[in-house]
């Protein structure tokens, strides 16, 4: 095999990402190379180009990705593809996607911030899920009473949703366009009248001890609020987790039973 024949080189690619069955950086892919072999950057990408070409027409694509270049079946064999699994696709709950968007376009942001703008609690619940599946991640601590945990996106989400970096998140008012309209109102479903409403939700408080639960802001407006966001996005978080070493060992000395958060 001539590995300096960019065609060779591309079939070897190949077999090295189907064998990985996970992205492949090209710092990787030439480290699986003898030295005296090795090809360079421009070498492994010029065979990768030649890969990509070689998949057209095909049921799987190279696809590009956070963590590197991956094979994967393309997107409309999911509906027969997913049926090799017994399992269900996991659903998510509407709180915790809407969670997962703030975070990924106004990152770093606690959860308290997640909550001034959601106008309900975040349950720990969700912030767990999202950690457990490697989504996000903390990044930093505000400086601020309290010092909350600044919450950020991961490469793995980024590979999850098919994403080579934060700039290829679909623009907000694409998703904006994906929200249903509101249903139009029918003759039999006119407003209650203001007074009738307000006499029936005292007497629905005063049955249940307490006053009626604020509902969830919308998804559209979550999205309005988020439109201005999204520019500056910051991905590069290692100068935050600096300054978290230099916070937690000045709070060290002068508080021996202060531990930093994980």
């Amino acid at each position: 095999m001539n590995l300096s024949d960019p065609n060779d080189l591309a079939t070897l690619l190949e077999a090295l990402l189907l064998a990985a069955g996970k992205p492949l950086s090209l710092e990787r892919m030439s480290e699986l190379f003898d030295e005296a072999e090795r090809p360079d950057a421009a070498q492994l990408r010029a065979a990768l180009e030649v890969l990509g070409l070689r998949c057209e027409g095909r049921a799987f694509e190279l696809k590009e990705v956070a963590s590197g270049y991956r094979l994967q079946v393309r997107e409309r064999f999911a509906p027969w593809v997913g049926r090799l699994w017994e399992e269900r696709p996991q659903r998510y709950s509407r709180a915790l996607l809407e969670t997962l968007a703030l975070i990924a376009y106004r990152q770093p942001i606690t959860r308290g911030e997640i909550e001034d703008i959601r106008g309900v609690q975040v349950s720990s619940q969700i912030v767990k899920t999202l950690q457990e599946r490697e989504w996000i991640r903390v990044v930093g601590y505000r400086e601020v009473p309290g010092r909350p945990a600044m919450l950020a996106t991961t490469k793995a989400f980024l590979d999850h949703f098919n994403l080579s970096s934060l700039d290829a998140l679909p623009p907000l008012a694409e998703l904006r366009a994906m929200e249903p309209e509101p249903t139009p109102v029918q003759d039999d479903e006119l407003p209650v009248p203001a007074g009738l409403q307000a006499r029936a939700d005292v007497a629905g408080a005063d049955e249940e001890g307490g006053s009626p639960a604020a509902g969830e802001i919308s998804f559209r407006t979550l999205l309005a609020e988020l439109d201005e966001m999204e520019q500056g996005l910051k991905t590069d978080f290692d100068d935050l987790l600096e300054e978290t070493v230099e916070s937690s060992e000045g709070a060290d000395e002068e508080d021996p039973s202060f531990e930093p958060g994980r």
